[in-house]
């Protein structure tokens, strides 16, 4: 495989404590990467400066062999690389197949002109099916429940059709069932030619789903391999699971 996103020595700081502290990861393409840590490891920080919601103090970022430091979040999107957040980030006064729409790249303005019940109008209504959410495609998206609104933004995120897809804790506050179904179109759209890398502190979802596993702490890498490994390695049993 290939490297689909090089981070080389990031750096964030806030004050006097280092959230990112020279670290350096590779996600290779093809891969749904697990990106753990304890709380206040850097982990989101990290997912911050990679999709540009945050600004770097340092560093270099390189997605599909181009250096994207810096860039903005729209245009990272539109090379391809888009993210999901702990708190699932919908338009709660549109419709489902709206916040679809929208996230294909229309304003909401543009949803009273009829182009858009053309292509986009077309794979939003794929997307639906596929995340079985037909029968609610016109409901307001505040109507959902939690989960729901979880599945509503993961099929948001692919409306681009990207080809990096970052997961900021996907199984959070929702139940069993709604975390198996998560997994299923994880490995759906992986299957596809979607590459992930997935923030959880399910270590059960990330034990099945995930190969490599890289652990932080303190705002660095000190752990990257296979799944079977993580849990033997004695700086991450330190570190994240307080052995």
């Amino acid at each position: 495989m290939t490297a689909l996103l090089e981070i080389v020595g990031a750096r964030k700081a806030f004050g006097g404590v280092r959230a990112v502290d020279d670290c350096s990861l590779t996600v290779e393409e093809g891969s749904i990467t697990a990106l753990i840590g304890p709380n206040g490891s850097g982990k989101t920080t990290l997912f911050n400066l990679i999709t540009g919601y945050l600004k770097a103090d340092g560093g270099e970022f390189r997605f599909r062999g181009r250096d994207v430091t810096g860039s903005d979040p729209g245009r990272l999107y539109r090379q391809g690389l888009t993210r999901t957040f702990q708190q699932a980030r919908v338009f709660p006064h549109m419709t489902v197949t709206e916040n679809l729409v929208v996230a294909g790249g229309y304003s909401w303005r543009d949803l009273l002109v009829p182009r858009v019940l053309g292509r986009d109008r077309s794979r939003a209504d794929v997307l639906l099916e596929e995340f079985r959410m037909t029968h609610v495609a016109e409901l307001p998206a505040s109507e959902l429940s939690y989960g729901q609104r979880k599945l509503l933004e993961f099929a948001a995120v692919l409306m681009s059709e990207p080809r990096l897809v970052l997961l900021d804790e996907p199984t959070a506050g929702v139940n069993p069932v709604m975390i198996d179904t998560m997994e299923r179109h994880i490995r759906e759209r992986h299957a596809a030619g979607v590459t992930f890398l997935v923030v959880e502190h399910d270590m059960q979802f990330v034990m099945r789903l995930c190969d490599p596993v890289v652990v932080l702490d303190n705002g660095k890498e000190i752990f990257s391999g296979p799944p079977s490994e993580v849990q033997q390695n004695p700086l991450v049993l330190d570190a994240y699971l307080g052995t």
